[in-house]
């Protein structure tokens, strides 16, 4: 089983710093066998995954693989090709190489001679985490010496790349899931990928319909109602009594108030950018670099709020962030007064 030289090429709608990189830049999900594959990014959870993923297409075509583990940064000279070389039986081999953003100089100097002929049926993968310490390597890899490939796992920072990445973990089992389900999973767990890839598998096992907003509510109810932002849907809308409710349950549960805050921001964020402009939601999206549904949200929120009720509610926002980050002596107190001035729009 030989190891295939791909073509050097550029895929399109693979993020990553290596833009002109005359090699594949492949998302997690596209990973394939090739002699040398660079897995960069800050991502650690989607690298994990997508190395997890190689290694079972690997093993599902020749059962025998053999797999070894490197650490570049604790690298003795020579185990590179100690582990590349024939085995006996010729088995494929997979070396996985981990913190190769801090290799030795032995590591750095082996790896790029290895470049220039990589070992028949054996498969590279280094973990390249960020920063400059490597780039030699990574620019040799770039190029096209050794006929590796790229896999760019960097973080998922906007909503649309999580609920993205929640739509196609339900896409790849064939599952249905309602657009607003979605979204409460996503926002319930918008702070750890992993977190919610494991509520995303949980509800994938456990569920045999339809994934709707109830779904989502039985397995999550505590997570989801606890949630910062349903605590500024209500505020928004104006019903200030239940969003007080829902801020002291949520603290109650040991809500932190900083992510609180932050909620209210990224609602009025969009809401100030979207005030007074004109046009569809998806020319609107493209323009604000927010998702179609993320447009239609804020427009539905801006109903009976004017422009200096929003002003007045981004500043009160501002006091409030610093408030609740030790300038003031009481959070809740000041996030109550936030709650409640935002209820009235800002009047």
């Amino acid at each position: 089983m030989a190891a295939a030289r791909p073509a050097a090429r550029s895929t399109s709608g693979a993020s990553g710093s290596a833009r002109g990189a005359a090699i594949p830049q492949l998302s997690w999900r596209e990973i394939r066998p090739a002699p040398i594959v660079l897995v960069s990014g800050t991502e650690g959870f989607l690298a994990d995954r997508a190395i997890r993923r190689l290694r079972e297409t690997l093993k599902a075509e020749d059962p025998s693989l053999e797999v070894s583990d490197l650490e570049a940064d604790a690298y003795a000279p020579g185990e590179l090709m100690t582990l590349a070389s024939p085995s006996l039986f010729a088995e494929p081999r997979l070396i996985r190489v981990s913190n190769v953003e801090k290799c030795t100089d032995a590591f750095l100097a082996e790896t790029i001679a290895y470049l220039d002929q990589p070992a028949d049926d054996t498969y590279v993968v280094l973990r390249h985490a960020g920063g400059v310490r490597g780039k030699k390597l990574l620019d040799a890899i770039r190029s096209g010496t050794g006929g590796g490939i790229e896999v760019v796992c960097g973080e998922l920072k906007k909503d649309t790349e999580k609920l993205d990445f929640a739509a196609a973990e339900f896409a790849d089992r064939g599952r249905r899931v309602t657009a607003s389900a979605l979204r409460a999973l996503v926002s319930a767990f918008a702070d750890d990928l992993a977190e919610l890839a494991s509520a995303c598998q949980q509800l994938l096992a456990d569920s045999s319909e339809e994934i709707t907003d109830a779904t989502v509510e039985k397995y999550y109810s505590g997570r989801v109602e606890t949630n910062a932002f349903k605590v500024a849907d209500a505020a928004i809308a104006g019903r200030s009594g239940e969003a007080l409710v829902l801020l002291r349950h949520a603290l109650s549960s040991g809500a932190d108030p900083v992510p609180m805050v932050a909620a209210f921001a990224s609602k009025l964020r969009t809401m100030a950018k979207l005030s007074g402009a004109r046009g569809g939601s998806g020319q609107l999206a493209q323009q604000f670099g927010l998702a179609p549904w993320q447009v239609e949200r804020a427009q539905r929120d801006l109903r009976g709020w004017s422009d200096e009720g929003l002003g007045r509610s981004i500043e009160l926002l501002a006091e409030t962030d610093a408030q609740v980050k030790g300038a003031g002596r009481d959070p809740v107190f000041a996030l109550e007064r936030m709650i409640a001035v935002i209820s009235r729009r800002g009047e």
